[in-house]
């Protein structure tokens, strides 16, 4: 990940992102180069044909990285090394890959937007040579941070304005625990526990102890007294070790009424909840906050809507997309030259195939039509001229232009743009009843 300081976090250097690539790109490449075919201007767009079972809305997420897994496609000489060595690419296909630089055209939907089936979330345009071989970083970004968002979206709208906490870095790869605490942010979560990820991208990050702290100490006083004296009253204090209602009223003897919060990961969270709120206010603590954790999805949090608590932290239901880890999301040539001439006509072409896997030609644009009360009512897709009634309602942004990213943007506005997309939808969008997409997808 080579991140962009837009996003409020620093800039880190990477290793190229060109091998986080399928083997049989580079063998498309090296046939299209002997056929005469790989300089043939291509359209490829990235769709799902199909919301995860349940699911009413998509999310957009990880747009910011795959421009800088773009930015970092590079060839280099170790790379080209082991390609040649190993014979995935001949010797002509090798010279191609060493200049490679992508210089083509990217548009898509602005990260944080939601989508629907058939939304062409991500247009690639140029020579087929440079495009082909960007799907498979272009898909493993998209799939994993926009399961991941749309996940986060969920929990978000269960908590209705309650904290939310990324706490998922344990229950995943080291690398994909970073993306996902990004994606998390993008759907709504607060903070995360995860250092790397508020390095790279600016994302607040907290955290205050785990129950091993309590058993290292001789007694659960020697442990809230130790924690109070390195962080502060303000702290969160862990009182599910032994028994809550004496690490509680302990905790309080040891902090004080100014006691920052107290975290419960275990029990009944409804029950224990409700009393540990009703011991708090009776201690005096009433501005001490109550944090649950222990392995909550959306429905967990939804029933803990009548419970005092002011945050949640989750873990393995976020970072795995609670039960859809992948948005099914396809990269599919939609329209090519029939040369390689620039100024050759472009065709549309489509997988006609029987199985539910078929797909439509063309280069497409995408707006949402919205009622009177500017409600959305349905996402409108169509490869002819945009609609008058439509035109100020398209969806897909310019990204990339001749090469150079355009659009790098912070991490805050892609939280907000996600937030205020999501609000436009009916209603029953936030339901977490399973259902089908909340609009329709209209064909024109």
């Amino acid at each position: 990940m080579n991140t962009s300081d837009a996003e409020g976090g620093r800039r880190v250097g990477v290793p190229s992102t060109a091998l986080f690539t399928d083997q049989y790109e580079l063998t498309m490449l090296q046939g299209a180069l002997k056929a005469g075919t790989a300089d043939r201007h291509s359209v490829f767009e990235v769709f799902t044909r199909r919301l995860p079972e349940g699911r009413r809305y998509g999310v957009v997420a990880g747009t910011g990285r795959v421009l800088d897994a773009v930015a970092n496609f590079r060839f280099d000489a170790d790379v080209l090394e082991f390609l040649g060595s190993r014979g995935i690419a001949d010797a002509a296909t090798l010279d191609r890959l060493a200049d490679y630089r992508f210089t083509g055209d990217i548009w898509g939907y602005p990260e944080g937007e939601v989508y629907f089936p058939g939304s062409p979330v991500l247009r690639v345009e140029g020579s087929f040579a440079e495009c082909v071989v960007l799907e498979t970083v272009i898909l493993s970004i998209l799939n994993h941070d926009s399961a991941i968002a749309a996940a986060a979206s969920r929990m978000s709208s269960a908590a209705a304005g309650r904290g939310l906490i990324e706490m998922g870095a344990r229950r995943t790869h080291e690398l994909a625990a970073v993306a996902a605490a990004r994606a998390a942010y993008v759907g709504g979560f607060h903070s995360t526990s995860d250092l790397a990820a508020g390095y790279r991208y600016g994302i607040p990050t907290v955290g205050t102890s785990a129950h091993a702290f309590t058993l290292l100490h001789d007694s659960e006083r020697d442990a809230f007294t130790a924690q109070v004296d390195a962080l502060g009253r303000g702290t969160t204090l862990l009182v599910d070790t032994y028994d809550v209602a004496e690490a509680v009223r302990t905790a309080v003897e040891v902090a004080g009424p100014e006691l920052g919060a107290v975290r419960i990961d275990s029990g009944d969270l409804l029950l224990v909840a409700h009393r540990v709120r009703q011991q708090l206010d009776e201690l005096g603590a009433t501005d001490t906050k109550i944090v649950v954790t222990s392995d909550l999805d959306e429905y967990a949090i939804a029933s803990l809507a009548a419970a005092p608590v002011d945050a949640y932290g989750v873990g393995t239901q976020l970072v795995t997309g609670s039960g859809h880890p992948t948005c099914s999301m396809v990269y599919k040539l939609v329209a090519r030259a029939t040369t390689a001439d620039p100024a050759a006509e472009l065709v549309p072409v489509a997988k006609k195939s029987t199985g539910g896997k078929t797909s439509i030609g063309g280069r497409k644009w995408a707006a949402r039509r919205t009622d009177a009360a500017g409600v959305a009512e349905a996402e409108v897709i169509g490869t002819g001229p945009v609609p008058e009634d439509l035109a100020e309602r398209q969806l897909l942004v310019e990204l990339v232009r001749g090469g150079e990213i355009l659009g790098r943007e912070p991490l805050d506005a892609v939280r907000d743009r996600h937030a205020a997309a999501r609000a436009a939808l009916p209603l029953s969008a936030t339901q977490l009843s399973r259902g089908e997409a909340v609009i329709p997808t209209e064909y024109v």
